[in-house]
């Protein structure tokens, strides 16, 4: 499932959420993401929308943790048309091999910062 769950972010990062979305994503998906409402199609056209915006994005998995059907997914996200690193995390819910749920959460990555380990 975490390969599922990668293979599932990084097709959408790349202006393939359409084929993310039919390959991955079980009947009745749902999201948690605030901006977009709660349906499959409306954060797919979305993430659709996000790739145009920003062609030239980078989508780095960090690291991928796998809890029976819960996956949890940590990235760095740069835009380099703005100059701009997010922290990203995915959480997967997967039901029969699919997924049926997803929450993010983001977090611009500060240009300094007084911890020398920084966010990765």
């Amino acid at each position: 499932m975490k390969e599922s769950a990668i293979s599932f972010l990084q097709l959408a990062a790349t202006g393939h959420a359409e084929q993310a979305f039919s390959q991955y994503c079980a009947p009745g998906f749902c999201h948690h993401n605030p901006f977009f409402n709660s349906d499959g199609k409306s954060l797919m056209a979305a993430m659709q929308q996000n790739a145009v915006a920003h062609p030239d994005k980078i989508f780095e998995v960090q690291r991928a943790l796998q809890d029976g059907e819960l996956v949890a997914v940590h990235s760095r996200i740069r835009f380099l048309d703005a100059s701009q690193v997010m922290a990203v995390v995915h959480l997967f819910r997967f039901y029969e091999g699919k997924i049926i749920e997803l929450w993010d959460v983001g977090q611009a990555v500060p240009d300094q910062s007084p911890n020398e380990l920084g966010m990765f």
